[in-house]
């Protein structure tokens, strides 16, 4: 167990928390950072782990990168960040290539490397008063583990540049509006809910992890390539168990009422 990143359980079956606790903000530190590569770790070997929730705490998901660890002097070619940088994108690949479905449960801020962080999860669920950004234009640099390429992603390139490019804040509703979060909640309510949608995920068939892999792998590639993987994930999904279950159940009583093992 480390000392800024906790794998939790919960009362949910096959639900976990992934839980960030270093006061005050939890800002992200080279340590916090390999911490939680090794809790992505740890969950990507657990069977019994089928969904799993990123949390910050009631009041801060992560406000950002410990700007006490920046390089600031020196001349220019002793001024490499790497060092600081590469185990926060070794922890974010991590989790954005584990095979359970993952939800960032966001209150408070979630800026700069916080911000990086939710990006990597399948879902951001947030409060109201919950804020996003990529400030790091602000300080003379610029994002370095997902700001500029996954934020791309998720809400188009012209958004994105003009997030990167002002460093402004986003407010829940405008998160809201341009996709980079799926829901929002009264803030004392969002890990709940978290939990309430990981719950649901958890108990989905096997084939989840399939349809997780053919998207993320598929996501660069041309359109024929993408069609390759999508269809060797099809094929291995048809080796699971939950599709006897899944296929039998529609046969016998329709959609919707197949009961999964997730294996």
């Amino acid at each position: 167990m480390g000392e800024f990143v906790k794998l939790e359980d919960t009362d949910r079956d096959g639900v976990a928390v992934i839980r960030l606790d270093r006061p005050k903000v939890n800002a992200i530190s080279g340590q916090l950072s390999k911490e939680l590569l090794e809790v992505a770790t740890e969950v990507s070997g657990r069977d019994d782990i089928r969904a799993v929730v990123v949390w910050g705490g009631p009041k801060f998901f992560a406000a950002g990168a410990d700007i006490g660890e920046f390089p600031s002097d020196g001349p220019p070619e002793e001024r490499d960040p790497s060092g600081m940088v590469d185990p926060l994108n070794d922890a974010l690949l991590a989790i954005e290539g584990l095979d359970q479905i993952t939800i960032s449960a966001v209150n408070g801020f979630a800026l700069g490397g916080g911000c990086e962080v939710s990006m990597s999860t399948d879902f951001r669920i947030c409060g109201e008063r919950a804020v996003f950004g990529q400030p790091e234009i602000l300080l003379g640099i610029i994002p370095g583990a997902g700001g500029t390429q996954r934020l791309t992603r998720l809400v188009g390139i012209t958004k994105s540049k003009e997030l990167n490019y002002s460093g402004r804040q986003v407010k829940a509703d405008e998160a809201l509006a341009i996709g980079l979060v799926s829901e929002v909640h009264p803030d004392d309510e969002v890990f709940d809910r978290a939990l309430d949608m990981a719950e649901q995920y958890a108990k989905g068939p096997a084939a989840l992890k399939n349809v997780k892999r053919s998207i993320m792998d598929g996501l660069n590639l041309d359109i024929a390539d993408a069609i390759e993987v999508e269809k060797r994930e099809f094929v291995a999904s048809f080796k699971t168990d939950d599709a006897v279950i899944g296929i039998k159940s529609f046969l016998e009583h329709g959609p919707g009422k197949a009961e999964f093992t997730q294996r």
